[in-house]
C-alpha cells in the first residue's frame, strides 16, 4: 500500500468510526462519495449479462451498505468490494428477474451438460450437448446466448469463494473455505483451455469481457459465450461434487 492509499484508508476508517457514533447524514454522504466509483465499477461488471428491464440505477442503489468495522483490521477496499457485489446479487435474487421459460431452459441445459461430463469424465463438446438436447449446433449457440443472463450470479449459488471475515469464524469454517477453494481450482483446471483463460481473466484479473476479447483476439460475443459455457460446467462440477459428499 503506497502513502496515498494508506491515507485514503485511514480517512475512510475515521469516517466510519465517526458515523458509528452518531449516524450523521453528512458523514454518511462523505462515506458514500468515497466508494461511489467502486459501486459503479462493480455495477458495470454485474450488469454485463442483465436483461434490459433490470435498471442499472437500481443495481447501483442496491450496492450501498452501512456496516463496516475498521477495528477488525479488514482493508476497506477489499471488504467494500465483497459487500457491494453481495448486496447487488441479493437484490437480483429478490427480484426473481429470470423468466420461468428461461429457468426451464437453464435447468435442462445444466442437467444435460452435467450428465454428459459426469459420464465422460471430461468437458462435453458442443456437438455432444446439441445431440443430447436434440437440436442443431446453431440452435445451441442461440440457446447459450439466451442463458447468458443466468451467469450474472455465476458461482455463488454453489460455492462461497470469498474468505471468512477475520475474527468471526473458527478453524472449521477456515478449513471448509480452503476445501472449497481447492474444489473450485480443480473444477477450473478441468475446463477447456479458452474457457479456463476467460474465467481466470474475468474473475481473478477482473477484466471486462471487452478487454478479454482484445487479449484473445475474439469477438466480445464469443467471449461471452465461452464465459457462459464455463460457468455452467463449473456449476455442474461443483453440484456433482457436493452430491457425492452427501
Amino acid at each position: 500500500m503506497d502513502i496515498k492509499e494508506k491515507e485514503l484508508s485511514v480517512d475512510i476508517d475515521s469516517l466510519w468510526i465517526a458515523y458509528q457514533k452518531d449516524r450523521s447524514p453528512e458523514i454518511r454522504g462523505e462515506i458514500v462519495e468515497q466508494y461511489l466509483s467502486l459501486v459503479n465499477i462493480i455495477a458495470s461488471r454485474v450488469a454485463i449479462s442483465l436483461p434490459s428491464h433490470v435498471e442499472r440505477d437500481d443495481l447501483i442503489s442496491s450496492g450501498f451498505f452501512e456496516r463496516y468495522d475498521p477495528v477488525r483490521g479488514n482493508k476497506f477496499e477489499t471488504y467494500a468490494g465483497v459487500r457491494i457485489r453481495g448486496s447487488m446479487l441479493d437484490y437480483l435474487r429478490s427480484k426473481d428477474w429470470i423468466p420461468v421459460s428461461l429457468r426451464q431452459k437453464i435447468r435442462k441445459y445444466e442437467r444435460t451438460v452435467s450428465q454428459l461430463e459426469g459420464k465422460f469424465g471430461r468437458a462435453a463438446t458442443d456437438d455432444e450437448v446439441a445431440t443430447e438436447l436434440g437440436i442443431s449446433q446453431s440452435d445451441l449457440h442461440v440457446l447459450i446466448r439466451q442463458l447468458n443472463i443466468a451467469t450474472v450470479i455465476p458461482l455463488e449459488e454453489y460455492a462461497k469463494v470469498e474468505p471468512p471475515e477475520k475474527g468471526i469464524v473458527g478453524p472449521l469454517e477456515n478449513v471448509e473455505f480452503k476445501e472449497m477453494q481447492e474444489t473450485l481450482a480443480k473444477a477450473i483446471d478441468k475446463l477447456p483451455e479458452k474457457e479456463k483463460t476467460v474465467i481466470s481473466l474475468y474473475y481473478y484479473e477482473e477484466l471486462t469481457l471487452k478487454e478479454i476479447s482484445l487479449i484473445l483476439h475474439l469477438s466480445e460475443a464469443r467471449i461471452s459465450q465461452l464465459h457462459t459455457k464455463a460457468v455452467f460446467r463449473l456449476r455442474g462440477y461443483l453440484s456433482r461434487t457436493k452430491s457425492s459428499l452427501i
